[in-house]
């Protein structure tokens, strides 16, 4: 089994490009939307953590964005109790697809949280800070001082380009990328086949 492990910017587009290669995909924001809507001993931690914000279960995003408003700190503290359950999920899900010929993680945190092995294939979408701006801002959820709190959470955009393996350019059309990803896939099934040789 192949894995690929997308990096890149929060906003760059790396949960679309992750869809294109039309395998399975480990998405590490659902899962964390899910632990907040279904999980109620994480929220009962969160809680217990952070008592002044977090009040009702399925968790509030207002009562979230309160919390990482208030402190930088909380932050910290939600991903303390969210990410060890995160690992659980991801685990579960490489053992049920072991059989796949690939399977994706879009995790923005992969590296951060050392959850990549030597084996993984990493892969950096390249998107211009000024198409990343304008999809941020077009988010519900969108705000500036939480977005600056999470990325100061994450790896430098120029580490992470070093470590990847193959870089993505998400600037061009939908169907531009969809084509280059083609090719990709093809690529790297191709050369991790001649590697067994």
């Amino acid at each position: 089994m192949i894995v690929l492990g997308i990096l890149g910017e929060i906003g760059a587009g790396k949960s679309f490009v992750a869809k294109q290669f039309g395998c399975p995909v480990f998405n590490a924001d659902y899962e964390v939307n899910e632990i907040y809507n279904k999980d109620k001993i994480s929220f009962k931690k969160i809680k217990a953590a952070l008592p002044k914000f977090i009040k009702s279960f399925p968790i509030n995003k207002a009562e979230l964005s309160n919390a990482l408003l208030s402190n930088k700190r909380n932050l910290k503290k939600i991903i303390k109790i969210v990410h060890p359950v995160v690992r659980k999920k991801m685990d579960i899900f490489l053992k049920k697809n072991e059989s796949k010929k690939m399977v994706i993680l879009d995790i923005p945190l992969l590296i951060e949280n050392k959850l990549n092995k030597k084996s993984h294939i990493l892969i950096f979408v390249n998107t211009k800070r000024l198409l990343i701006n304008s999809r941020l801002k077009k988010r519900k959820n969108y705000n500036k001082k939480i977005l600056q709190n999470l990325r100061k959470n994450q790896v430098s955009t120029n580490k992470k380009k070093k470590l990847a393996d193959y870089i993505i350019d998400n600037n061009f059309s939908p169907n531009i990328i969809k084509k280059k990803i083609r090719l990709l896939k093809k690529k790297i099934i191709h050369e991790r086949n001649s590697s067994r040789y």
